[in-house]
């Protein structure tokens, strides 16, 4: 068993609220739920919300645990970066915002050059890139990155 471009990813993160979580990704991005599971009071009993696409091989799975809560931890170098192949639209970044995001300037220069970052209601940064990016392109990077 490998992993390959057809393996299935899922990216893990602690929330305080899963209500104001999915306003931002969902009606803000324009993501779709894939999963909703209300867990209970007791040690280990999750409130999971899976957000992504159905077309795609990954998903954000945003967890809350109401008998022991994790507090978010995310850094300003903490992001997830959505390629969008042209200019950022800004009626998404309003809407980002009425969601419950806020626009922050970037520490690296290189996202504010080519796209607009906002962080959700817990601290996480989405920046939405006007690049576009493809892995095929880049097997310059990916023999390097491959010989450690």
């Amino acid at each position: 068993m490998s992993v390959d471009g057809r393996s299935h990813i899922r990216t893990a993160r602690p929330y305080r609220d899963l209500a104001a979580a999915e306003r931002f990704w969902v009606r803000g991005l324009g993501l779709g739920v894939v999963w909703w599971a209300e867990g209970g009071a007791e040690p280990g009993e999750l409130d999971l919300l899976m957000v992504g696409r159905p077309d795609a091989g990954r998903h954000l799975e945003l967890v809350h645990e109401p008998a022991r809560p994790v507090e978010p931890r995310p850094t300003e170098e903490d992001l997830l970066v959505v390629y969008v192949d042209g200019p950022v639209p800004e009626e998404l970044v309003a809407r980002l915002e009425e969601d419950g995001g806020r626009r922050v300037p970037s520490p690296n220069p290189y996202w504010n050059r080519w796209g607009v970052t906002v962080e959700d209601p817990d601290g996480y940064r989405l920046v939405l890139c006007e690049r576009d990016w493809s892995n095929a392109q880049r097997p310059v990077l990916a023999a390097a990155l491959s010989r450690g």
